[in-house]
Parts: structure tokens; sequence; C-alpha cells
């Protein structure tokens, strides 16, 4: 597989990572040498300097045989005539393009995204991804991350696990037989814990593993028992009644929206320090109260109410703006989730005490790479930084698994099976668990071992 990325800043380095690692044939083009030295220095891959834009440009990075193109440069209209060059010279297959401008993501110009017109495949929008994935966090107070599988049945969550959680210096075994202590197996509850990522490494933990405080545990569990799960990690959390987002951005706009529409339960404000801006979301929301001033300004928060707020989302532009709101959100007894687009920034939140931190970067990667597996993977979510992801998988007739017992499929050590939904039932597998054509399976697989989970789930000719 060959594979052009254009753009060569932190979301099309973090791809082009990625698929590297994984042995396919990848390009980047990128106009700035700075960011094309660093991508060199990290990585060992094919580049050009110049305009993805640029037909030549593209045929130097060897769109002739190429069989994707990810344009994800800074400029949506690079990114769009990048898709139309690749597809009306090169006749490129499959085409994804990062689109920010509202104007192009206003939904009476859909028409505008087909082979007739302007062939792009998969648009991408990072300001609506993180505003969505926001929107589910509020569903479930307590984990930092929330992410559906399987039309919303199955929830990856995303756990801090703090001093106060029962779970710690457990074993998973010990956990596991807690999860699964009742002879009627309605009552267990379906939830698995899949991976751990302490002290920024992140592994598939072992039987005889222990959760210890400050670890990152992600869980796959049935949508229904989210709540009895975050229970069970010592999260009793009340649900969401009152929030306060800091910055009318496209992120904060669209999730206001989204908020109006799913959850007329919650009470929102939003803080916009450009008046004409506060004035336009103003006039486009009904239900939400909108301020024109500083996120900052003690007076603006007052009249805010946030003693009286659950959770303040900072979600301006600037990073350090955000730590520091979120910061006095802590000293104002108010819990925070802070948008942060330098992953540098991260080892901050420990020292200013912020445990949820929302990466766009990384939602973006996700949201891509989920596209570009081979075989029948449904869909994928990357975590830890890269080093693994989260995968929806059909087992056909065609897959090696097929009657064979997870003992006796020997999976290697970077994959683990979580859930699997057999004739629609949730199930945590065990070792004697057979996989049967048309299981749903979710599962962890560690990045170097992605092309084993393609080939368990690969659809072949002969089927």
């Amino acid at each position: 597989m060959k594979v052009i990325i254009c753009g060569a800043g932190k979301v099309g380095s973090s791809i082009a990572k990625h698929l590297v690692s994984q042995k396919i044939d990848v390009t980047v083009i990128d106009q700035s040498q700075k960011l094309i030295d660093n991508i060199n220095e990290k990585i060992d891959i094919n580049t050009v300097i110049g305009s993805a834009s640029n037909p030549s440009i593209l045929k130097k990075a060897g769109a002739d045989d190429a069989d994707m193109i990810i344009a994800v440069t800074l400029q949506d209209e690079i990114n769009m005539v990048a898709c139309q060059m690749a597809h009306t010279f090169f006749k490129i297959q499959r085409k994804i393009a990062r689109l920010r401008s509202e104007d192009f993501l206003n939904p009476i110009w859909r028409d505008l995204y087909n082979a007739e017109n302007m062939p792009i495949d998969l648009i991408i929008s990072p300001e609506l991804e993180v505003a969505r994935a926001i929107e589910r966090q509020l569903k479930a107070p307590g984990a930092f991350d929330v992410v559906p599988f399987i039309n919303d049945e199955i929830e990856l969550l995303s756990l801090i696990v703090h001093s106060n959680c029962p779970l710690i210096d457990t074993s998973l075994t010990s956990i596991h037989e807690l999860f699964q202590k009742n002879t009627d197996d309605d009552k267990n509850l379906r939830a698995s814990i899949i991976g751990i990522n302490r002290n920024e490494k992140l592994f598939i933990p072992k039987k005889n593993d222990t959760l210890l405080e400050g670890d990152n545990v992600y869980i796959v569990t049935d949508k229904r028992h989210v709540i009895r799960t975050l229970s069970a990690f010592g999260l009793n959390e009340k649900p969401i009644e009152k929030i306060i987002i800091v910055g009318g951005g496209n992120i904060g706009f669209n999730l206001a929206k989204d908020i109006e529409i799913h959850h007329a339960n919650i009470s929102t404000c939003i803080i916009e320090n450009n008046n004409e801006r506060a004035k336009f979301i103003a006039d486009q929301l009904t239900n939400t109260l909108v301020l024109n001033g500083d996120g900052l300004d003690q007076s603006i928060l007052d009249e805010a109410n946030i003693r009286e707020a659950n959770m303040l989302l900072a979600l301006t532009n600037d990073d350090e703006t955000n730590l520091i709101i979120s910061a006095v959100a802590k000293k104002n007894n108010c819990d925070s989730l802070t948008l942060v687009n330098n992953s540098d920034y991260n080892k901050l939140k420990d020292l200013l005490g912020l445990s949820k931190v929302v990466d766009p970067r990384m939602i973006t990667v996700s949201k891509i790479l989920k596209h570009i597996h081979k075989g029948k993977i449904e869909s994928a979510y990357t975590i830890g930084n890269n080093q693994a992801e989260i995968i929806h998988a059909q087992a056909l007739s065609s897959s090696s698994l097929i009657n064979k017992t997870i003992e006796e499929s020997k999976l290697p050590r970077g994959i683990r099976l979580g859930l699997i939904k057999k004739e629609n039932k949730i199930i945590v597998p065990d070792k004697q668990t057979k996989i049967e054509a048309n299981d749903e399976v979710i599962f962890i697989c560690m990045t170097a071992d992605l092309k084993i989970a393609e080939e368990l789930f690969k659809v072949r000719e002969a089927y």
C-alpha cells in the first residue's frame, strides 16, 4: 500500500509515524523546510518540499501509483485542491481531507463533495470531532475519554485510578472475579480492562498485574453498564447539570449546539472574548447564556455562576490560556476539561492538578486511521500516543479464528480481546470462548501487531 500525506505538522507526522511502523510506503509533502527536517529527524520516510496542490509535486511524491492521499495541511483550500488533483490527474482511489472552515462544512454544500465536483471520499473536521468527543464525556462524568463502538452498544472508557479507587493493589484476576461474581450472568458487570498506561508506557496487563494510583486504565464496557463500571472504580460523580464553556470558537460553539440538541437537562454558558463572535453565537443558540468577556476575569466567572457549575471547559485557541483558566476553575472548586493542541503541555497537567485534557491531534489521527485498515475492521481508536489501537472487527467465515477457542487461537501478546457481541448479546470472553462467524469483536492491538490483526480479520478472495 502506498500513501501520500500532505502536511508535515503534528497530525501528518503522527499518521506517518503510525503507517511507517506498519511497513506502509509513505511520502510526506509540505512547503515548510523546517517541518520536513523535523519529520526526517524522527522517521525514516520519503519527503517532498512543495505545495500539495501542485500536480508536479504530487507526481514527484509518487502519485502515479499511490493508493491513498491524506490531505491535512493547515489550509482547507490546499487540502481540497490536492484531492481534486489526485483524482483528476492520478486516479488515486481513496482521498481524505481535513477541513476546518465552518462555511466548507455547512450542510447546504454537501453536494459539493462528490466525484463530479470535489472528489473527497472522507472529510475530517477536527473541531466537530473534538466537540463530539467532549459531548460524549458529559454522559460519563469521571471518565476523561469515552468512545462508542458497535452503534454505541459498547463504550471505551479511559479512567484515572485515584487514591479513593477500591481496586488499587488488586490483581486483574481478582477484579475479573469481582466483576463476574454473580451466578446470574445478566447481573455480572460486562466490562473488561484491556490496557494500562503507566508513566506514559502503555501495556496490556497480565492476570497477575495490579492497578496502581495514577494509572490510566482503558476499559471496554456494555453501554448499559457504564455507571456501574465507573462506580466500581470509585467514580460516583453526580450527573452534569451546569457547564461553562470558555471560548466560543468552532469547538465551543458546536459543543453548545450539540448540548442544546442532546442534553436539554444541562444548563450551558459560553464566555467569549470577541464581541462580534459573542453576538453571532447568541443569535445562533436559543438556550445558552452567552457572556462577552475574559474567561480569566473572576467577575465574569462569578456572573456565569462558576460555584454552581459542575464543569468548566477551557476551549480557547491558546493552550496557555486554557491551562490557566482550568487552574482558576480548580481554585473555584469546579472540575475542568482542558483543550491542549501542543502535546508538550500535557506534562503540565499533573503539576497543575488537571486530569481531563483533550488533544485534537489524537482525535483527528484516530478518525483517519480507522479508514486505512485492511480486512473486516469496522472502526478503530488510537490510544497511548499511537502505542496501540482499540479495534472493532467482524469475524467472517474466512477468518482463521472461526470455531476456535481464544486459547486455541494463540493470539500474540500484543492482542487482547475485550468484549464480544454474539447474537445480540454482549459477553466478557474467557480462554474457552469460541469465536464464531459474524461475532463482533472489540480488542486492543499494540501497533507492532496491527498487520497480524488485519490478517486475522481479512476477507479472502476465495471466500
